[in-house]
């Protein structure tokens, strides 16, 4: 046999295994799903990413004709959750809730987060997002975020704030906030959001910034103070409460958006399935009726190509300033 036709041959065989593999991938998509999905969360029940993903599993087991469990894997901002999906097998039966927090802040907060949002996951579908609302004890003096910035001034690196976690939109908040303002804040990070509320409910931190469906029951009874909101306009939920920019902190935004993702090499029909039934679950008169009033602002449907280019963009814009503000979770 000559060299010519040698390769001529391999090259048959290399086009062979590529048709085979794009059958037996349209194979495993028209049989998917066979057996229950694991949906991930990073943090904590009861926290915002709890809510969501509950509400999402439910309905879309009923839309694939199999559970969907929700398995909450806290620790690390996010990245243990993460990490381990980084890891999962790309079949379409392990895919995990993430957040601008996961994807985006975690990559510039830990030196090894364990890996890479944009190498090791495929995007699947954007579903919206939240304002954060800063907060403070029932019994803080403070008023306002003046009232915050002075006190912060006065006593540097004594003013603590509260997360859910190092590398969560909680925390990116209070350092943006610390940035913008020329103060020097302390970060106590804690397991989870609704440990991080607790906390400054009890005063064990002067402040906080968490998700505002995740802290609103606690400000209508008056467990907590809302100071202000992160977004730059003002939530349904709090309309009495102006946003940051409103009071002075001029150009600070902050909106938490949240979306599912699959580990890199999963099958891009089975993407497409998972990203149609989604785009369809938080399109719905329900999702509007049950997620809406709790805050969430729910975006147009959405493709992962469009939801890829949203972690970039953000990648773009907060790593450095993240970079810059020095700080670190580990």
């Amino acid at each position: 046999m000559t060299a010519t036709a040698d390769a001529r041959g391999t090259l048959i065989r290399f086009v062979a295994c590529l048709a085979l593999a794009a059958t037996a991938g349209a194979a495993a998509a028209q049989t998917y799903p066979s057996k229950p999905i694991r949906l991930i969360v990073p943090l904590a029940a009861g926290s915002t990413a709890d809510i969501v993903s509950r509400y999402a599993g439910l309905e879309l087991g009923k839309a694939l004709g199999q559970p969907v469990v929700v398995e909450n894997k806290t620790g690390a901002g996010g990245t243990i959750a993460m990490a381990e999906l980084a890891r999962s097998a790309p079949d379409g039966y392990t895919i995990a809730f993430a957040s601008q927090g996961t994807l985006v802040f975690n990559q510039a907060i830990y030196s090894k987060p364990g890996y890479d949002s944009i190498k090791d996951f495929r995007p699947v579908a954007f579903i919206g997002g939240v304002s954060n609302v800063m907060i403070v004890p029932p019994t803080s003096a403070a008023k306002s975020p003046a009232d915050v910035i002075a006190a912060a001034k006065a006593k540097p690196g004594e003013l603590t704030f509260s997360s859910g976690g190092a590398g969560t939109s909680h925390h990116l908040s209070g350092v943006l906030f610390g940035r913008v303002t020329g103060t020097d804040l302390v970060h106590v990070p804690y397991k989870g959001a609704p440990q991080g509320v607790l906390a400054v409910m009890s005063g064990e931190v002067a402040m906080g910034f968490f998700n505002t469906p995740t802290v609103i029951g606690q400000i209508k009874d008056g467990k907590v103070k809302a100071l202000g909101v992160t977004s730059l306009t003002r939530s349904p939920l709090l309309p009495g409460v102006p946003t940051l920019d409103e009071q002075g902190v001029k150009g600070y935004e902050v909106n938490t958006w949240f979306g599912f993702v699959a580990p890199a090499g999963t099958p891009p029909e089975i993407v497409d399935r998972l990203n149609r039934e989604i785009n369809r679950i938080f399109a719905s008169a329900d999702a509007k009726e049950k997620l809406g009033p709790q805050g969430f602002d729910l975006a147009p449907p959405m493709t992962p190509a469009a939801f890829a280019k949203v972690i970039a963009d953000d990648l773009g814009k907060w790593v450095p300033i993240v970079k810059a503000s020095g700080a670190k979770a580990d």
